[in-house]
């Protein structure tokens, strides 16, 4: 894997426009409490099976809740006993011949009449998405009933809950129910492994493919953000390290990498884009300001130049980056571009880790610290303007871990996730991941975009 570069420092003193900025955001700041049951809206358009008719009924995306609701960390022997019973669930499936393949073809939705739905309502029967009754065994029609299994079961594996069978989804309800419980086993190892050690009074987890983000305090999760996180070719690392800073207002100080492979083609294409995006070039690290007008971007020379974003409302690290020097060189922030959060695959980054509502955690990382103990503070440096760096006297340990599979100890509903980096199946180089069918391509808001 190739090693991210996204150091930045943070040494600047904001204008009245960046103040109204940071007010605003701070005013629009969504309560802890309320995270798990923000509706985000959805975008992209409707994929509809073949011979649909011409007047589709408006298709509403479903609200995005896809937060754990179990206050348990994954860091936990509770958690670790709930996933030894949903791999002994599993191992009894196994055993009993798992479940049947769903031949894959069109679309099949509520109020369908398709040969499938039998077989559809056993696969589900077996997994537990569906109540086991004798009635509508042989039934071919896509009620309610089998609606709302098909609900759970996308719930459960990180799909939009449509309660529709898109084309998309057959290559996850097909996976055998082997390959489920020797997921389930690889990622409890995983769990046990991130346990070994011991488990820190206070720390911080990621959860890359699950796309959220935990803030454990005494065995128990005070907060969970949403986060996004690297592409698959710019994946974000496995890391264990320490946030020791909190940088207010940072520049951003382009990565070699996103230069060569990102800014400077695209300079090629819009001179013009440095201006818009408030970027200053640089000959090396050291050396004077050039100005970009007078560049020639297809030259040799254009290797040596270095770029550095200036703090405000465009800076790729949004108002507040969390340090926490790795050997990856990556580390979480917060981001102007806060729309890809309602996105359900949030997988857009080059390798650092974006997070939602990031001045809550910031609150809750300094809040043992001298002068920051009221809440209430990190608004207040928001709301100054000024660039401001603290060091943490207290550090906090922080996991960037890969977990697809686990079970939620209060229910037992067994979870599973993408295998958005192929880490799962490391001898295949094809990540086993879906695409959500309202998310085909990606907005245009990340494919554009130019951010850690």
């Amino acid at each position: 894997m190739k090693s991210l570069h996204c150091f930045t420092s943070a040494r600047f003193s904001a204008g009245w426009a960046l103040v109204l900025s940071a007010l605003s955001l701070v005013a629009g700041a969504v309560p802890a409490n309320a995270q798990a049951s923000w509706a985000g809206q959805q975008m992209g358009s409707p994929a509809f099976g073949e011979g649909e008719p011409e007047q589709r009924p408006e298709r509403k995306p479903e609200p995005l809740n896809d937060l754990r609701p179990d206050a348990t960390p994954w860091r936990s022997d509770v958690m670790l006993d709930a996933m030894s019973a949903a791999i002994e669930q599993y191992q009894r499936i196994v055993d009993q011949g798992g479940w049947p393949e769903v031949p894959a073809g069109r679309m099949m939705r509520a109020g369908d009449e398709d040969s499938r739905v039998p077989i559809l309502r056993k696969r589900l029967r077996v997994s537990g998405d569906m109540p086991a009754k004798s009635q509508y065994y042989s039934s071919e029609t896509f009620d309610s009933e089998l609606e709302e299994a098909v609900k759970r079961f996308q719930a459960r594996n990180g799909i939009r809950p449509t309660g529709r069978i898109e084309r998309s989804v057959y290559a996850v309800l097909n996976m055998t129910a082997q390959e489920r419980l020797d997921q389930l086993k690889l990622n409890y190892e995983r769990l046990r492994g991130l346990m070994q050690g011991g488990i820190e009074d206070r720390y911080v987890l990621v959860n890359v493919p699950a796309f959220q983000l935990e803030a454990v305090e005494r065995y128990e999760v005070q907060l969970r953000h949403r986060v996004i996180v690297g592409r698959t070719e710019r994946q974000t690392p496995e890391v264990r390290a320490t946030i020791k800073a909190l940088n207010f207002f940072p520049y951003w100080r382009v990565p070699d990498s996103v230069a060569t492979l990102d800014l400077v083609p695209r300079l090629k294409k819009e001179p013009e884009y440095l201006t818009n995006e408030v970027i200053r070039v640089f000959d090396g690290y050291n050396g004077p300001e050039v100005n970009p007008q007078t560049i020639d971007w297809n030259a040799p020379q254009v290797a040596n130049y270095k770029f550095k974003q200036d703090p405000g409302d465009k800076n790729a690290l949004g108002l507040v980056r969390i340090d926490m020097q790795n050997e990856h060189g990556v580390y979480m922030h917060d981001t102007p571009m806060k729309k890809l959060f309602d996105q359900r695959n949030r997988s857009f980054s080059a390798g650092c880790v974006r997070v939602q509502e990031v001045f809550q955690l910031a609150e809750w990382i300094a809040k043992y610290e001298p002068g920051w103990e009221q809440p209430g503070r990190v608004q207040e440096v928001l709301a100054q303007g000024q660039a401001l760096d603290l060091t943490l006297i207290r550090p906090i340990p922080v996991y960037f871990t890969y977990i697809t599979a686990w079970a939620e100890p209060s229910t037992g509903r067994v979870e599973f996730r993408p295998d958005i980096y192929g880490r799962d199946h490391p001898a295949s180089s094809t990540p086993r991941m879906w695409v959500d069918p309202d998310e085909e391509r990606p907005p245009a808001a990340a494919a554009n975009a130019l951010a850690p």
